[in-house]
């Protein structure tokens, strides 16, 4: 799903800003339960989709972006702005708000 939303992409972020698809939701507890949507927590994880050019210095130069199209994030639980392209559901964030990367 994520390499069809890439290639579908309408949408470039800006300075240290991120597009990043969210993983679903758990459905099902560890324990077995299964959980309604109206219970389900918003994911805090997801994948990059796309990147901007980083964050612009005082001397005019582009800060490096450690986060890359493809990397596995995790974000802050009220980070970023929830946006509908394509019929996807994506996540506009900051570098800053990205907590790690996984390996």
């Amino acid at each position: 799903m994520a390499t069809a939303t890439a290639k579908k992409l309408k949408i470039r972020p800006l300075d240290d800003r991120l597009v990043v698809e969210q993983c679903s939701a758990e459905a099902v507890t560890s324990g077995g339960i299964v959980l309604p949507d109206s219970v389900q927590e918003k994911p805090q994880r997801g994948k990059v989709v796309s990147v901007g050019p980083g964050k612009l210095l005082e001397n005019g130069d582009r800060g490096a972006m450690d986060v890359s199209v493809g990397d596995e994030v995790y974000y802050g639980k009220y980070s970023g702005t929830t946006i509908e392209v394509n019929g996807d559901e994506l996540v506009i964030l900051r570098e800053s708000d990205v907590l790690a990367i996984f390996c």
